[in-house]
Parts: C-alpha cells; structure tokens; sequence
C-alpha cells in the first residue's frame, strides 16, 4: 500500500475531493486535516479514504438544486436570466469570496457571454461549473 511520504499535499485536498464531485466548503476542508500552505502535510490513500467518506455523507454542501434556487433571487424577470455584475459581487463579496482571478477563471470556463443587457443564463452556468470543477492553484 502506501509507503512514507507518498500520497497528496494536504493543500490539494479541496481539489481531490471536487474531483470526486464532492462540492466541501473551504471550512469543512480545513477540519479534514487541509492545509493553506504546501509542503505542511501529506494526506496518504489510506488517509484519504475516510476523508472521502465523511465529506460524501456530509450534507453541509450545496447541490444544483440549491445554487438554483439562490440564483432565482436575482432572476427578476423570472426568465432564466440574471446580471452578470450581480453574480459577480456575489461571488467577490458572500459566502467564502474569490478573488478577481478566480471569478475571470470560473467564467472563462464555465459562462456563456452576457447579451446587450448584460444579463446571463444562469442555470448552464451552474450545471457547467459543477459538470467540470474548475481548479484554482
């Protein structure tokens, strides 16, 4: 099985977990043994397994269903659609923020480009993000 110093940097769990579609928060992450800087830590298969595990029953993780029904606020026409800014502030400013690198990221990869009112589609958006996680370093 798994020799000494073999396996993931802690700092990588985040992405391992996202990678197995499991959506942690930045919180539930740091209680699972992740760490904000490389090279602290080394997480092994056999470590990881339960990690997995307990972050798969966890139901602290929000699904399609819930970034829908939290993008429908800002859907004032009750058409699919909302402001591109709005999303924006959200993402830069609620919950655990992004930085302005990581939102051009998110929406390089996953947004459809906004119309002349700068209004964008939000479901594709979402089902876009949570189909293929983006990575952030």
């Amino acid at each position: 099985m798994g020799s000494p110093g073999v396996g993931i940097d802690a700092v990588d769990l985040g992405d391992a977990l996202r990678a197995l579609n499991l959506n942690p928060t930045l919180a539930v992450i740091e209680k699972m043994g992740g760490t904000k800087k490389r090279n602290e830590k080394k997480i092994t298969f056999e470590e990881f397994l339960p990690i997995y595990s307990q972050v798969k029953k966890d139901k602290d993780q929000g699904c399609y269903e819930d970034f829908i029904e939290c993008l429908k606020l800002y859907d004032k026409a009750e058409n699919g659609t909302m402001l591109l800014a709005e999303l924006q502030h959200a993402l830069l400013s609620l919950g655990e923020q992004l930085d302005d690198e990581q939102v051009e990221s998110l929406f390089a990869d996953c947004m459809d480009p906004e119309d002349d009112d700068g209004m964008i589609p939000y479901s594709q958006f979402i089902q876009r993000m949570m189909s293929d996680p983006v990575v952030f370093d």
